[in-house]
């Protein structure tokens, strides 16, 4: 008898196991408590995959052998506990398509700058002509490279909810960015949310590599407290290594194996103090890897950025505009407004996760003239911000917020979607969100 593995939500990642799970003859079910997208519901019937949609059937989905569950889904649900209760593995579709994958795989995460990273070194590794995927929480689903395609290498950007359904998993390159308060609505404490990030370093042996910020106290911390196996490698802005990433003379310096690497931060694409994170974060990687100096050189200088990361759109009447609807917590909002100019009208809100403000407050006092509030409930904004900023607007759809903007700024001023929350309450997705932004930009 076939094995009977049940998928838990049928979007990007869901499509890609059960085309994967298929293809290695299991008895594939797959269950989506909202509408599954039509192109999705073709595919099902093309590879002959059950499925359903708008709800849950219990007995349909507590016979399986295993759950792959999306990591959009939280594991309070309770289809999910009940299965848990009877002792039916759930796990991620990472997990999932690393069984059937021999690839060489650099794992990126971190609270922010992973899918900068993910895209950059996805860059270098392609100029370099290895035969490489992207994959993760950024580009085409991992189990559906895997059961169509065959890359020698993956860079796989990892959420801290893929990690989670993450078990024997390994990576031989493991990158963690940072750690920041994040999904705090998702963990039951901060060293939960940790945890989850550090899951990154599993399994991994002495002939593997765990690249890391020492400048994140809460990582620097961590470390401390547990035994990583992986050869460690640390990059930093402030410290530096005879065996790691650091900055001298306005230079990026990568130290690793008796060998140099030496480049100007000022030839970067990408500009900004965090930007100079995620490029000597790829920069380790690729040394790691091998890859020639001019090709990682040529590489970090004309690589284009990552759409709705800080993504300038258009200057109207001398405003200009920037997107940054990726920016779903507060950190990352912290980087967008200290890499702009001053007199910033900041485009703010969505679904609050537990988000303390009040890291931002120096920068809002010191930039930001106007707030324009994007969500449904924007009480929290306007008690952290109302007594430091005298104009916030609330407004319900990105058309009447980029109006609002308009109409606020002046000539030299930035208009800055930077919302800090979740995109659910309006919106698709952060990319929709950022989509109509740009759309209502254009249509000044």
């Amino acid at each position: 008898m076939s094995e009977r593995i049940v998928i838990l939500g049928a979007g990007e990642s869901g499509v890609g196991s059960a085309i994967l799970a298929k293809k290695n003859g299991a008895d594939v079910f797959v269950s989506d408590f909202g509408v599954i997208k039509d192109k999705f519901k073709n595919l099902f019937d093309k590879y002959e995959i059950a499925w359903e949609e708008e709800k849950h059937s219990r007995e349909l989905i507590l016979n399986a052998h295993e759950i792959i569950k999306s990591p959009g889904i939280p594991e309070k649900v309770e289809i999910v506990q009940r299965a848990v209760e009877k002792n039916i593995p759930v796990i991620s579709e990472i997990e999932y398509a690393s069984r059937f994958c021999n690839a060489y795989k650099i794992c990126i995460t971190g609270s922010n700058g992973k899918t900068t990273t993910t895209q950059l070194l996805y860059h270098i590794l392609k100029n370099a002509g290895l035969n490489v995927g992207m994959a993760g929480n950024v580009g085409q689903s991992w189990a559906w490279q895997v059961a169509e395609n065959d890359y020698d290498y993956y860079v796989i950007e990892l959420s801290s909810f893929q990690l989670d359904g993450m078990y024997d998993f390994k990576a031989e390159i493991a990158v963690l960015m940072n750690i920041t308060p994040d999904h705090l609505d998702r963990y039951n404490s901060m060293q939960d949310y940790v945890n989850s990030k550090f899951r990154i370093t599993q399994n991994q042996t002495t002939k593997d590599y765990f690249i890391y910020c020492t400048d994140d106290e809460i990582t620097q911390k961590e470390i401390e407290k547990r035994h990583i196996a992986a050869q460690k490698i640390p990059f930093s802005i402030k410290e530096k290594f005879t065996k790691g990433a650091f900055i001298e003379d306005n230079n990026i310096k990568i130290n690793y194996l008796n060998n140099q690497f030496t480049m100007s931060i000022h030839n970067l694409a990408l500009k900004g103090q965090h930007n100079t994170y995620n490029s000597m974060a790829a920069g380790i990687s690729a040394q790691v890897l091998k890859i020639r100096k001019e090709i990682i050189r040529e590489s970090l200088s004309n690589f284009h950025g990552v759409e709705h990361r800080l993504e300038f759109v258009l200057k109207v009447h001398g405003i200009e505009f920037i997107n940054d609807s990726k920016a779903t917590n507060v950190n990352s909002t912290w980087y967008a407004l200290e890499s702009v100019p001053d007199d910033v009208i900041w485009i703010v809100g969505g679904i609050d996760k537990g988000n303390d403000y009040s890291i931002l407050e120096d920068l809002v006092r010191k930039k930001v003239k106007a707030i324009i509030c994007l969500g449904v409930d924007n009480t929290k904004l306007h008690k952290a911000f109302g007594r430091m900023v005298s104009t916030i607007i609330d407004t319900e759809s990105a058309s009447e917020a980029v109006k609002a903007a308009y109409y606020l700024a002046k000539k030299d001023d930035t208009v800055l979607l930077s919302p800090a929350c979740a995109s659910f309450d309006l919106f698709e997705n952060y990319e929709d969100r950022g989509n109509k932004f740009k759309q209502a930009v254009r249509e000044l």
